[in-house]
């Protein structure tokens, strides 16, 4: 009788040859991820190599499993068991998305309906500055045509070759060569009692140069031998923005500023004025520091005031990055009030004028105007995300890091099975960390703010981000980064009262021969009131020093009276979280 040996093998075919399931899965990811890898390439988006391997790699493992799955579904007992096992998980999840979609539109209606009664208001058109005539609009001379032309994103697409922009730009006032990023020369820092070196922009000057032909006008030789010479040298060099600058300042008459950003388009709206505004700044304190130092103070007031004029330009628009550029625009235009101030070179009624335009200047209202606006445009993104489900650029306007390109490929497939009520409680969460812990950090009635709020601020968020969830998941994106924008407010309303109070000072010195014993002397003639310590809420500290001169300054952002002693670094710039916010002049 014949018997089967035991370990005979159930098939023809040699054990060692038999495809094993995990061997039969890398040969199908392997084969899936070549023909997706090559009709990425061919037919795909154009995007970089690295994310058509990412979605190569993704939708390989997923056909892979998918083959495996089939091929287990064969046997019909199995399949009537995933087809009910499937039926329960996609009622779950429509029961999930549901009672989600309807718990977010809950909470969204509630917040709105509390913060309505507050006055807080969440839609574009709340923060949206209202139209003015184009005849009356500074923002829309015809010396801005260009840079209006470069915040409209078809214009730049039609308009940008292989060297970038082709626009013909013609807001450009550049007290650097082009394409220096090295900015050598600097301007004077008030903040440390440092004079502008017109002599090194001298040299400056003298040494600009591309392919050898002067970018800007020069003297045959050096004029040497009066005390103004470096002046006049750097007043020779700027006077090529000239017929510009005299069309500038035509259209700085026009009462109303108003510039046309694409607020629809949210995070991806381009403000390439704030940068050329800046730099205009630069500009036009260079050059009323060189006619303070050749006795041309008329003109240098005129600069000044022009100086100002752009910081206001950008005032009622309710974007975050618009006021913090207004603030290092102020910090600018106050280099040459301070250096005619420490020169005596004032008379009482150019110093009337420029207290007239420090007057104007309200940073804590204007904080208020961007918290508002940042909080109305972060939850237009979630709104944006809602829609498209991609979040990059959101990724790209949050400091986060980049995402990975796995990441970049499967975030819009995984934002498709988010519902829709969890962006409704992410901006719920948002507005009301942003009612509770930001607004108050400014009193705009007490004209204080408070560093410790701030601080506490910080604390609550990381604790209320130390879980992450789906609903604070873009709270925890925004959010943090606004507490350090809180302190720059802070910082350039106080530097604007130190010059309203030293122009002031001087206004005394000029009627009585000195400064005055203490600051209630200034009140009612030369201040109608004195302003406080923004910090402290107690009056600025002030005194009279050696050599006539005087000491004054306000509490900084460590909330500590350090005797008029500023902050530094380890690299000798100035530190703003440390020390004392102070005016005072260079010892004679």
């Amino acid at each position: 009788m014949n018997l089967e040996p035991e370990n005979q093998p159930l098939t023809n075919q040699p054990a060692g040859r038999r495809f094993k399931p995990l061997t039969w899965f890398l040969l199908l990811a392997g084969a899936s991820f070549f023909v997706v890898l090559v009709f990425s390439l061919i037919w795909g988006p154009a995007s970089g190599f690295p994310e058509h391997l990412a979605f190569a790699a993704i939708a390989s493992v997923g056909l892979a499993i998918a083959g495996g799955f089939i091929y287990w579904l064969c046997c019909w007992r199995r399949f009537r068991w995933v087809l009910f096992i499937a039926a329960c998980l996609l009622t779950l999840f429509a029961v999930a998305h549901a009672v989600e979609n309807w718990r977010g539109h809950r909470a969204w209606k509630h917040f709105q309906q509390a913060a309505a009664a507050k006055g807080e208001r969440f839609v574009l058109a709340s923060i949206i500055p209202p139209p003015v005539p184009d005849a009356d609009n500074f923002a829309m001379a015809a010396i801005f045509d260009g840079l209006r032309n470069e915040m409209d994103p078809e214009y730049r697409r039609a308009h940008t070759g292989p060297g970038g922009l082709t626009n013909v730009q013609r807001f450009t006032f550049n007290p650097y060569r082009t394409n220096d990023r090295s900015y050598a020369v600097p301007l004077g820092t008030w903040i440390k009692a440092e004079r502008t070196d017109l002599s090194a922009w001298q040299d400056y000057y003298r040494t600009s140069t591309v392919d050898s032909v002067a970018e800007f006008p020069v003297a045959p030789q050096p004029q040497a031998g009066a005390p103004a010479s470096p002046a006049a040298d750097v007043l020779l060099a700027l006077s090529k923005f000239d017929p510009a600058l005299e069309e500038l300042r035509e259209a700085s008459r026009r009462p109303y500023s108003r510039f046309p950003l694409r607020y629809e388009d949210g995070l991806t709206m381009l403000l390439p004025h704030l940068a050329k505004l800046k730099g205009a700044n630069q500009f036009l304190a260079l050059r009323a520091i060189a006619e303070l130092n050749s006795g041309q103070t008329d003109r240098a007031l005129a600069d000044i005031t022009l100086s100002f004029r752009l910081v206001d330009c950008v005032r009622t628009e309710p974007i975050l990055i618009s006021h913090l550029v207004r603030i290092a625009q102020v910090h600018i235009a106050l280099q040459p009030v301070w250096e005619g101030l420490a020169d005596h070179r004032w008379n009482e009624a150019q110093l009337a004028a420029l207290d007239a335009e420090l007057a104007r200047l309200d940073f804590l209202a204007d904080y208020l105007t961007a918290m508002r606006g940042e909080r109305v445009c972060s939850m237009e993104a979630v709104d944006y995300v809602r829609r498209t489900r991609d979040w990059s650029v959101v990724m790209d306007n949050s400091g986060e890091s980049s995402p990975s390109s796995v990441k970049r490929a499967s975030g819009p497939l995984l934002l498709r099975l988010v519902p829709s009520g969890w962006f409704d409680q992410s901006k719920a969460v948002m507005g009301r960390l942003h009612l509770e812990l930001f607004l108050p950090a400014v009193n705009q009635e007490a004209r204080t703010v408070s560093p410790s709020f701030l601080r506490q601020t910080g604390e609550a968020l990381d604790k209320a981000f130390s879980h992450r969830t789906p609903y604070n998941v873009f709270a925890a994106l925004f959010l943090p980064a606004l507490t350090k924008s809180t302190e720059k407010f802070a910082r350039g309303q106080a530097c604007a009262d130190l010059a309203r109070v030293a122009c002031a000072l001087e206004r005394h010195r000029l009627a009585h021969g000195s400064y005055p014993e203490s600051l209630d002397a200034l009140t009612p003639v030369f201040l109608a009131k004195l302003p406080h310590d923004v910090i402290s809420a107690q009056p600025l500290k002030y005194r009279r020093t050696d050599a006539g001169q005087f000491l004054l300054y306000a509490v900084g952002w460590n909330e500590t009276d350090d005797s008029g002693q500023i902050g530094l670094t380890e690299k000798g710039n100035f530190d703003w979280s440390k020390g004392d916010w102070v005016w005072r002049y260079p010892a004679k």
